[in-house]
C-alpha cells in the first residue's frame, strides 16, 4: 500500500525543519508557555513552547480524564500505556483510547518493555490485548531501565537489548502495518541506542536540558519535556510532549500513518 511506504520513512525525511537542533519554527525569542507547569524548567532559547504541536502521555495513574476538555486545552495527541512485559495490561487502556478517539485526539498505545520476558512473549501479549482500531499513530516501544522494579531489574548487554527490541518491533510492524516509535531515556539511550535504529522515529525524555544537549546526534520526532505539566481535564501532574515539526507537518504525517 502506498501509505505504508510513506509512513515508514523517518519523519525528518518527510519535511524540513525536523531535527534535534532546528529552531526556525518561530522567530521570537520569548514565547509564552502553552501549558502551566508546577515545576517548570528553563530551556532558554530552545524552549519546547516554540513548537506548535503538543501532546501528552498517560497511564492508569492519571485517573479520570475529561478528554473533551483535554482536547479544548490545545492537546493534539496522546500516547496511552497499554501493556507491560508479558503479563500486564493497564486497566484504563481501553477506556482511555476510546475516550481520546471520541474527542478527536490522535492516539497510540505504548508497551513498557521488560528484559525478563522474551521479545516474542511480549509481542504476543501486546497483540492479544491491543486491537488494530486502538492504533491510529504507530505503536510505541518504551525502552528504559527500571531500577525500582520489584520483579525485573535485568540489564542485558547492548547487543542483546538492540536485538530484542528489533524482534519486538518487527513483530508489531508485521501485524499492525506501522513501524513502531521508540521511547527512551537518557541513560538507556547512552547505554544501548547511540547510533542505532536511525530509520525509526524517536520519542525522547529530556526534562532538564534540550535533547540536542544529551542525546548524541539523535534526530527525534517527539520530546517529553516535563512530568509536572498542568492539563485541563486531568488531575495532578501530567507528562507533556512536543512534536518536532510544524503544525502542517503534523497534519501531513498523521494523515499518512492513520490510513
Amino acid at each position: 500500500m502506498r501509505w505504508l511506504s510513506t509512513a515508514l520513512l523517518p519523519i525528518c525525511l518527510l519535511f524540513a525543519g525536523c531535527t534535534s537542533g532546528s529552531y526556525d519554527l518561530m522567530e521570537t525569542a520569548s514565547v509564552s508557555p502553552r501549558f502551566k507547569d508546577t515545576d517548570p524548567q528553563d530551556f532558554g532559547g530552545k524552549t519546547p513552547h516554540r513548537h506548535q504541536v503538543h501532546g501528552i502521555d498517560v497511564s492508569k495513574w492519571n485517573g479520570d480524564i475529561d478528554w473533551y476538555q483535554v482536547r479544548r486545552s490545545g492537546v493534539s495527541f496522546v500516547f496511552i500505556k497499554a501493556t507491560e512485559g508479558g503479563d500486564r495490561v493497564d486497566p484504563r487502556f481501553t477506556e482511555y483510547w476510546q475516550g481520546a478517539r471520541a474527542a478527536g485526539l490522535a492516539y497510540a498505545p505504548y508497551h513498557f518493555y521488560y528484559f525478563c520476558s522474551t521479545a516474542d512473549q511480549q509481542a504476543d501479549w501486546f497483540i492479544a490485548n491491543v486491537p488494530r482500531e486502538a492504533i491510529q499513530l504507530p505503536p510505541v516501544l518504551d525502552a528504559e531501565w527500571n531500577p525500582s522494579s520489584k520483579t525485573c531489574r535485568t540489564r542485558p548487554d547492548a547487543a542483546t537489548v538492540r536485538s530484542e527490541m528489533k524482534r519486538f518491533m518487527d513483530r508489531l510492524e508485521a501485524y499492525y502495518g506501522k513501524r513502531p516509535i521508540i521511547y527512551t531515556s537518557v541513560d538507556f539511550h547512552r547505554d544501548n541506542l547511540t547510533g542505532a535504529f536511525e530509520d525509526y522515529h524517536f520519542w525522547v525524555r529530556a526534562v532538564a536540558q534540550h535533547p540536542s544537549e544529551i542525546y548524541s546526534e539523535r534526530r527525534w520526532a517527539f520530546w517529553q519535556y516535563t512530568s509536572t505539566g498542568v492539563i485541563p481535564g486531568i488531575r495532578g501532574g501530567t507528562d507533556i510532549n512536543v512534536f518536532a515539526g510544524t503544525e502542517k507537518n503534523w497534519h501531513n504525517w498523521v494523515a499518512a500513518v492513520s490510513k
